[in-house]
């Protein structure tokens, strides 16, 4: 961190740490990913918040800590919504313009965009099937 801004001016283990615990605090307590969540985590959060340092550790400094498949981790979840992925980058980049500088937030919200797009691609993209689901007009 640099000490006068008080913000993160380079990407560490500590400052994903940080990050990280500060996000899901928000999200937690934020009404449209708050119950999704707590369904999938329940009183599991400690493990939660380790598999996103070390994801993020990955994402961001390249560790290679991470291992796990995000998108099987998702397609699991009732309730997941293409939508939803907005207000999870509107959390983020909250959270990053909060705690970073400009060079750091940019950084993190060029990864957690893609991440996003590959998400949402993974769980929702059918070429064959439309999104949303139609309903089917009686005529």
């Amino acid at each position: 961190m640099t000490p006068a801004a008080g913000r993160m001016d380079h990407v560490s283990e500590d400052g994903i740490r940080l990050l990280v615990d500060t996000f899901y605090t928000k999200v937690r307590a934020d009404s449209e990913l708050g119950p999704i969540f707590e369904r999938a985590i329940k009183d599991n959060w400690p493990h939660h918040l380790e598999k996103m340092y070390a994801f993020w550790s990955s994402v961001m400094l390249t560790s290679g800590r991470y291992k796990g498949n995000p998108v099987i981790k998702h397609m699991a979840l009732p309730g997941m919504q293409p939508e939803l992925f907005t207000r999870w980058l509107a959390l983020f980049d909250e959270t990053c313009r909060e705690l970073c500088d400009d060079a750091i937030r940019d950084a993190y919200k060029e990864k957690a965009e893609r991440i996003a797009e590959s998400l949402k691609l993974a769980l929702f993209y059918r070429p064959d099937r439309p999104w949303p689901p139609q309903a089917s007009s009686a005529s």
